[in-house]
């Protein structure tokens, strides 16, 4: 059985000055997730393993260098799913854990499925989790950001974007993991900012596929507000035919379900590629928020497509020797 993992470092306008660290934190994080899965690691250890060291990396809005709430705080949210038993577990709206991915992974081994807010760090003390500061979360540029935001405002900024010219984007394709297309068509157009997700999928030697997905939320968001990120099918999901994530404006992916609508597409006989590319399509024919997602079906084969300016990324399947990246 081939072995793949592809990870993602968030979708929207990333500054050109940024692109080289972004390309590099993903390719890192998919070299740690395919090093397991060389080692004859679980998918699901592969994308726990990619997903945590995004977090850590503070380019990235999850874990260290989330952005913060109107109020000031941090709030974090993360999931993570085994396709074949269908096992998933999820957090969200909590604070002071640097890793919420290992959070998400004991509640997944456990009886629940989703924790929140004070419950959730309840639960990751007694799993042994201990917890961190803000400090150790919290890094000057979203600090600056989150004060220019309460300077503007001092409500959240939910906004609906005006229909434009830019070309919706479709990367993906067969083991070799060389081809790529672009589809043409309309879709939205957004002012400087990213919708900082990470995540993860990866599929193993035994045949497993796994997704995980993190991340801070969207920037000066009203205290509470969850995305899809933590949501099944939403934001993430994982079965005997492929493995999701997803980011971008998490209000329309969760009324979408657009994780688990990609997964069905693959169930109909579509590539992973060709999944990604309807399920985006679908996004942008239902609703104005823009972003993409990342896939990998039960074959091995990638895929991703996006409909924001740019999505960061990284892959490595069957027969490569390093990570093919990009952002655009």
């Amino acid at each position: 059985m081939p072995i793949a993992i592809i990870v993602h470092g968030g979708a929207g306008t990333i500054p050109a000055q940024r692109f080289e660290l972004a390309q590099a934190g993903c390719q890192e994080a998919a070299l740690v997730g395919w090093h397991i899965l060389q080692a004859g690691g679980s998918a699901l250890d592969a994308v726990e393993a990619a997903v945590r060291s995004l977090e850590d990396n503070f380019i990235f809005n999850a874990g260290t260098g989330a952005c913060l709430t109107t109020a000031g705080k941090i709030e974090l949210d993360a999931g993570i799913m085994e396709g074949r038993t269908l096992q998933v577990g999820a957090v969200a709206a909590v604070e002071l854990i640097k890793n919420p991915i290992s959070l998400a992974r004991k509640v997944l081994e456990s009886p629940h499925v989703l924790l929140v807010g004070k419950g959730a760090q309840e639960f990751a003390q007694e799993q042994g989790i201990t917890l961190c500061r803000v400090e150790d979360l919290m890094t000057e540029r979203q600090y600056e950001n989150w004060r220019a935001a309460a300077d503007a405002s001092q409500e959240p900024r939910y906004h609906r974007r005006e229909v434009g010219s830019l070309p919706a984007r479709a990367v993906g394709g067969p083991v070799s993991g060389r081809d790529e297309i672009q589809a043409g068509g309309e879709t939205t157009t957004e002012p400087e900012e990213k919708h900082g997700t990470v995540g993860a999928v990866a599929l193993d030697t035994f045949g497993a596929l796994a997704a995980a997905t993190s991340t801070g939320g969207i920037l000066n968001k009203y205290p509470g507000r969850v995305g899809d990120s933590p949501l099944i099918g939403c934001g993430f999901y994982a079965d005997d035919n492929a493995a999701i994530s997803c980011t971008g404006h998490g209000e329309d992916f969760i009324r979408l379900l657009i994780a688990k609508r990609a997964a069905d597409f693959v169930a109909r006989g579509d590539t992973a590629r060709d999944a990604a590319e309807a399920t985006i399509a679908v996004l942008g024919a239902k609703a104005t928020g823009v972003g993409g997602l990342i896939v990998v079906d039960r074959l091995g084969r990638v895929g991703f497509a996006w409909n924001s300016q740019n999505l960061v990324r990284a892959y490595i399947i069957e027969g490569m020797e390093e990570p093919i990246t990009g952002v655009v």
